[in-house]
């Protein structure tokens, strides 16, 4: 079997696990996206820690109060600050009490004694955090990338000690999202981590893989970027704006979807194996079509292929910690 067939295989697969994906065709994409006409505001904050706080953010852009969980270090030194994407489930495993980085990893002790503000948006399932051209019947009104890039980081830096320097990263749907963001916004971060992403939205496998991931989770992939093929589509495609990541810090990592050492003997391993699988031969697909672009471009990036590991959250730890020294130099700690 080819390669390509084995994605398609991969993907049929996957998108089977997910849900269907056929949906009703909404309205084209708007290109006048909505903007938010005042600025966000704090409406609560909570110390849950000495280093850890949820802030409550009023967001015109979106419509209601969104979460934010931030790690941050003691004192009032300044500090850059670091965005991480969860997955396609946002936090819904805890009800949007908190991301599923903090659940399911050690992100709070690895960046307990690091000099960076670690910010944790709270929901966003099947998102992309992105601006959706309308919203959603079932997701709801989606404008993540306004909340991230506008609206967020003046409270980021205002709140907790931001010195105006940002990197961000992301697993699976995040990794995506996280390479949009900052093509889309190349002056607001020097550098980027993506863990088991596919960076691109217009081949045809593609996207079919971010439609089937929308309406798994009940939404209408249309108002999102619109109908298939159309320019919301290439908008959003880190591959082809990759250009915008010039004299960026680039770390990417995929696994191949065989079992390794976190399949092998754990209680869930089939379905680690039977799930996860065909989702990280996509993702080594999408990956190697990534760097193949980069280098095309000349642009520099560390690349991290395991020749083992499904799309779960061992590898997504195990990731960070090896992204950590890109995202230090692109962050200047």
């Amino acid at each position: 079997m080819g390669r390509r067939s084995a994605v398609v295989v991969g993907l049929a697969s996957a998108l089977t696990i997910l849900g269907p994906a056929a949906v009703a065709h909404a309205a084209p994409w708007a290109v006048t996206q909505q903007v938010a006409e005042s600025s966000a505001v704090v409406d609560n904050v909570v110390e849950l820690t000495d280093q850890r706080t949820a802030v409550f953010v009023d967001s015109p852009s979106m419509g209601r109060v969104v979460q934010v969980q931030i790690l941050h270090p003691e004192g009032d030194e300044p500090r850059p600050s670091l965005y991480l994407l969860d997955g396609v489930n946002a936090g819904s495993e805890s009800n949007y009490q908190e991301s599923t980085w903090t659940q399911m990893t050690d992100v709070v002790e690895f960046f307990a004694d690091k000099n960076v503000n670690v910010v944790l948006p709270i929901g966003g399932l099947a998102s992309y955090y992105t601006d959706w051209a309308q919203a959603d019947p079932v997701l709801g009104e989606n404008q993540w990338e306004t909340f991230l890039t506008r609206e967020l980081p003046p409270i980021v830096d205002g709140q907790f000690n931001g010195n105006g320097v940002n990197a961000i990263a992301g697993l699976s749907m995040g990794a995506q999202g996280a390479m949009t963001l900052i093509t889309r916004n190349p002056d607001l971060y020097s550098g980027v981590a993506a863990f088991s992403g596919c960076m691109d939205t217009t081949r045809l496998e593609s996207e079919l893989a971010v439609r089937g991931t929308v309406a798994s989770r009940g939404g209408n992939p249309d108002n999102m970027w619109g109908p298939p093929g159309g320019p919301g589509w290439l908008e959003h495609d880190p591959t082809a704006n990759a250009e915008s990541l010039r004299g960026k810090d680039i770390f990417v990592s995929t696994g191949n979807g065989l079992p390794g050492p976190y399949e092998v003997g754990a209680p869930d391993m089939v379905e680690k194996v039977v799930i996860g699988g065909p989702l990280e031969i996509v993702s080594n697909w999408c990956t190697q079509l990534f760097q193949q672009r980069l280098e095309q471009l000349g642009i520099p990036a560390t690349y991290l292929y395991r020749p083992y590991g499904t799309h779960s959250w061992p590898y997504w730890q195990d990731d960070l910690h090896e992204a950590w020294p890109t995202l230090a130099r692109s962050l200047g700690v």
